[in-house]
């Protein structure tokens, strides 16, 4: 059995980051990615998916991203850099970890093949793992098409459908708009929570920049604030389904973890009436969804923009390290137990690769000064 020092799962940008640090510091870990490639889980997501974070602020340590990339930087060009960052580390592509255990003083992880040892071994495949589609009553018996956004690339299947879309994150909003500017016969927007949503940039600042700010200001300043730049920058939806929401986004994001919708087109569609907006999904009947206000649809298509869960259950469930939400109990700087990590599990306002590589300092640090011991 392979043993290693120090072992990483998943060669995501947090995992990368960690991997790079550990490596100035003197220790070589080995990346096991279950995609083909450093980043693979980028690749799956749709093509006209740009960065909403500014390139200045997404880049990993000790790399910034090429300017020639430009200010929002696509899909394909980050998986590009993401190749470029992982070329002095060791990753092991095609290789999924399946389940984590105690080995005496180390860890064993199963692979499809020959397990492998480690000392040490940092967990990050992060906490969009594995897609989530809620269990609507119905749903089996669907007459119509049903797929999970992580499925969907571009419009082109859709041209001349009726396609419903359901959920209200940065997902389905540019999916919506997306298979609307694509040709759909009909495009419509199921929303449960009036969403907040923000500019990706007000007067070229920006909003990743006041996610960063939210955590230096005073709490109760959060909200009212929020709530006066929506008013300012986003005109009123209200007359087309979408209300502005009764709190601000600190509140919204403490109850339910999750970040604005960064307009990049769906507030220009649902004004024009490309994207109709809908109520909620409450369950199927034949073909025919139906919605929380009683009314009954029958879209050809149903996307589900309905998020993803961190699928840690196999690989780490049995050790007692998960709590509710299937998140591990400690993460970005402690080990959960003796030798194991995780990093980039921690949802933020702040952009997930800045932050990702944030943690990934802290965790690194931390995993070099434990093998000194």
């Amino acid at each position: 059995m392979d043993a290693r020092d120090v072992a990483v799962v998943g060669a995501g940008s947090a995992g990368l980051a960690t991997a790079e640090l550990l490596r100035r510091a003197g220790v070589d870990a080995l990346l096991l990615e279950a995609g083909p490639e450093p980043g693979a889980a980028w690749r799956e997501r749709y093509d006209r998916l740009h960065l909403h974070t500014p390139r200045l602020l997404s880049g990993l340590p000790g790399r910034r991203i090429p300017r020639r990339y430009g200010r929002w930087v696509s899909r394909d060009d980050l998986l590009a850099y993401l190749r470029k960052y992982a070329e002095p580390l060791d990753v092991r592509p095609n290789s999924r970890v399946r389940r984590i255990e105690h080995d005496g003083e180390a860890w064993r992880l199963d692979l499809d093949d020959e397990p492998l040892s480690a000392r040490v071994v940092i967990v990050a495949t992060g906490y969009n793992g594995k897609p989530f589609i809620p269990d609507w009553p119905g749903r089996d018996r669907f007459a119509g098409e049903l797929i999970h956004s992580s499925e969907y690339r571009n419009a082109m299947p859709f041209r001349d459908r009726d396609v419903l879309v359901v959920g209200a994150g940065n997902s389905g909003a540019e999916i919506a708009t997306d298979v609307a500017e694509g040709g759909a016969v009909r495009a419509r927007l199921s929303v449960r929570t009036p969403p907040q949503i923000v500019r990706r940039a007000t007067a070229g600042i920006p909003a990743q920049l006041i996610g960063i700010a939210i955590r230096h200001l005073p709490p109760d300043w959060v909200d009212p604030i929020s709530k006066t730049q929506r008013k300012l920058s986003i005109p009123d939806l209200a007359r087309y389904g979408l209300p502005r929401p009764e709190v601000g986004i600190r509140s919204a994001f403490l109850a339910t973890g999750t970040t604005p919708i960064l307009d990049v087109g769906i507030v220009h569609a649902v004004r024009t009436q490309i994207v109709e907006i809908v109520a909620a999904v409450e369950s199927f009947d034949g073909a025919d969804v139906l919605l929380a206000d009683g009314s009954r649809i029958d879209p050809d298509v149903l996307i589900a923009a309905t998020g993803f869960r961190a699928g840690l259950d196999e690989l780490v469930g049995h050790l007692g390290v998960l709590g509710p939400r299937g998140l591990p109990l400690r993460t970005d700087g402690e080990p959960v137990l003796p030798g194991l990590w995780f990093v980039g599990f921690t949802p933020t306002l702040g952009g997930q690769l800045r932050e990702g590589s944030i943690a990934a300092t802290k965790v690194a640090a931390a995993v070099a000064a434990s093998l000194q011991d």
